[in-house]
């Protein structure tokens, strides 16, 4: 019998400036190799994995990832490829705060994915003793409490922190120029910042962040009008949201708010962002 689990954990205060969360996922593939197609979102995921492993497919080649690694920002859907139990101890962390705390160079990718080399590794056999004991809060505790000593060492960029905040509040729909007002600073800067700290422009991240919001509204409720929120998110109409969602998600929402109705049929109403069936 497949046995399909998620839980998120909030994260503590002291990590809210940083860290959106926490999460556990376990999915059983069987023993052939398996395909699951992640979309965009407006986070940047540090993964940790344990089972058969998972590979990502990028331009016909299948690459290895090591545990962890990091899932940038996506800019289109990613293919990873798992069989027999994967499990999954994620990080879902703001994309303007993730490369400061890790004090790593921040940079684009062309898979999305980040190798990269931290202490942060040293995580791993630890985790998976307690994911093999079955000790999920555990294992999450441990995360957590290595990411405060971590936070501790650094300083947040007040300046960041306020643009991210006003972006997180609306979703995505505002004005680079509204963001720096937000920080109190001028666009200029703002950008430079935001492009040292992420490796991308306010804009880039506002469109994914406004194209997720649109995703999880069409996932837990098919049925919305499309031209409904096109006017919501402050996208000039229909087709400017449907040709934004398929650059993002490579089909039209309409497409997409089928599949995710035929879906629910027979997947708990639980949006995994990183792993979806």
């Amino acid at each position: 019998m497949l046995c399909n689990i998620h839980q998120e954990f909030e994260a503590p205060e002291e990590l809210r400036d940083t860290i959106k969360c926490f999460w556990y996922n376990r999915r059983d593939y069987g023993k052939e190799s398996s395909v699951f197609t992640v979309l965009p979102d407006g986070y940047v995921e540090i993964i940790f994995h344990f089972g058969s492993g998972c590979s990502i497919s990028h331009q016909g080649i299948l690459q290895t990832l090591p545990s962890p690694f990091i899932m940038g920002l996506l800019n289109q859907p990613a293919l990873f490829h798992a069989q027999n139990q994967l499990e999954i101890i994620g990080i879902r962390c703001f994309p303007w705060a993730v490369f400061d705390l890790l004090e790593l160079p921040s940079e684009k990718t062309e898979n999305g994915t980040h190798i990269f080399e931290h202490p942060v590794v040293q995580l791993h056999p630890a985790l998976h003793h307690l994911i093999t004991q079955g000790q999920i809060e555990e294992a999450i505790s441990l995360v957590e409490q290595y990411f405060i000593k971590l936070h501790e060492q650094i300083t947040v960029d007040s300046l960041l922190f306020k643009a991210g905040a006003a972006m997180r509040k609306n979703y995505g729909a505002i004005p680079v120029n509204q963001v720096a007002d937000s920080a109190h600073t001028t666009a200029r800067t703002l950008e430079r910042k935001f492009k040292q700290s992420s490796g991308h422009t306010v804009k880039d991240v506002s469109g994914i962040m406004r194209f997720e919001q649109i995703r999880n509204r069409l996932w837990h409720a098919p049925e919305t009008s499309i031209a409904a929120l096109a006017q919501e998110f402050g996208y000039t109409d229909q087709s400017h949201l449907s040709r934004e969602f398929k650059r993002y998600s490579g089909t039209t929402p309409a497409v997409f708010a089928r599949e995710a109705k035929k879906r629910k049929q027979t997947l708990s109403n639980d949006f995994v962002a990183f792993v979806q069936a």
